[in-house]
């Protein structure tokens, strides 16, 4: 069963006459990026090496590359940005029901995510919005229009920094995100990996999906240091740990903080049930739906695991552990971020 279409504009008109030149733009890049360096990843295809990130597909790298110079932010836009594996799924409905939650209450919106997967209701830049040789319109989108990426912060559109729009960026633990994320390939591999030993060599020397994994992270950190008040930096953790606290803490960023009223109503405790990974790995439409990304459906099984925190003594060892926290310790060193879940002495 296909789910419903994304809530971008249906038609998402390519910019008047320009159509010819945008398809031509597209296949430049597409002959730029690939010369760029390669590692096998197990998939069809190997990880590229992008100036600023490795990437699995050819063609998400080159939409990341247009979307960097044709998208336009607004100040009113609310954009996501994680490290993929990390929650993105999760942020995204609690954003949503927050944002769109009308005058009338929150059932409407809630009614949105019990039809359509996240992905569709927030849209990736570089794997929903350009793809298919295509520079949208999207000037019809009302605002706020919320939107998400995975690009690192030297790649992301120039105007996303200049519009002063809100970003929310949550990393995760990297061990968890790593497990995650073998899972995830895995499940599109044609020989899935019975070990994740060749993952983690290849996560440690940050060879992932837009990794590597600590600089996707610091950048964002000192990007929220510098401009707190345009960017948010959360953790899966603390989500996990106090979602109705964090929840709270997203809708004040956003301008859309819960009144008292909504608080008496316990409207934010409804968002923070509904949005559960649970209520939403059990909605029909993450059973049996899928979402078109990179042109391609996906299940939206894909997306729900098992959501927690703390999985990864099941796929690590030990040492593995270790070595990924020695790196972090190292990474982060000087920068005041330390994530919650080390488990060397810092």
């Amino acid at each position: 069963m296909a789910s419903p279409p994304s809530l971008l504009p249906a038609s998402a008109p390519s910019a008047g006459d320009g159509e010819e030149a945008h398809r031509e733009a597209y296949e430049q890049l597409r002959q730029l990026v690939s010369t760029y360096p390669t590692v096998p990843s197990g998939l069809d295809t190997p990880y590229h090496r992008h100036p600023d990130g490795w990437y699995t597909f050819l063609p998400a790298m080159v939409s990341v590359m247009v979307a960097q110079r044709h998208f336009t932010a607004r100040d009113t836009d609310i954009i996501i940005t994680t490290f993929p594996k990390c929650g993105t799924t999760w942020l995204k409905a609690l954003l949503f029901a927050t944002v769109r939650r009308g005058r009338d209450g929150v059932d409407a919106a809630l009614a949105q995510l019990g039809a359509r997967n996240p992905h569709q209701l927030v849209s990736f830049l570089e794997i929903q919005v350009y793809v298919r040789d295509r520079v949208p319109d999207l000037s019809s989108l009302p605002a706020p229009r919320l939107l998400a990426t995975h690009i690192p912060r030297p790649t992301l559109p120039a105007s996303v920094a200049a519009s002063g729009c809100k970003v929310v960026y949550m990393c995760r633990d990297p061990k968890d995100c790593l497990v995650s994320l073998w899972h995830f390939l895995n499940a599109q591999r044609p020989e899935p990996r019975e070990d994740i030993g060749e993952d983690f060599r290849l996560f440690c020397d940050g060879v992932s999906l837009v990794g590597p994994y600590w600089d996707h992270v610091l950048a964002y950190w000192r990007w929220h240091v510098e401009r707190p008040g345009q960017v948010l930096f959360m953790t899966y953790e603390e989500l996990s740990a106090d979602t109705l606290g964090q929840l709270r803490r997203l809708a004040e960023f956003v301008g859309r903080p819960f009144t008292d009223e909504e608080r008496a109503a316990r409207v934010d405790e409804a968002i923070v049930k509904a949005c559960s990974v649970e209520s939403l790995a059990g909605a029909e439409v993450n059973r049996s739906g899928t979402v078109e990304l990179m042109e391609e459906p996906m299940r939206n099984a894909m997306f729900f695991r098992r959501g927690v925190v703390g999985d990864w003594p099941n796929y690590l060892s030990p040492e593995m552990a270790r070595r990924i926290d020695e790196i972090t310790e190292s990474k982060f060193r000087g920068s005041g971020l330390v994530l919650p879940t080390m488990t060397i002495n810092t």
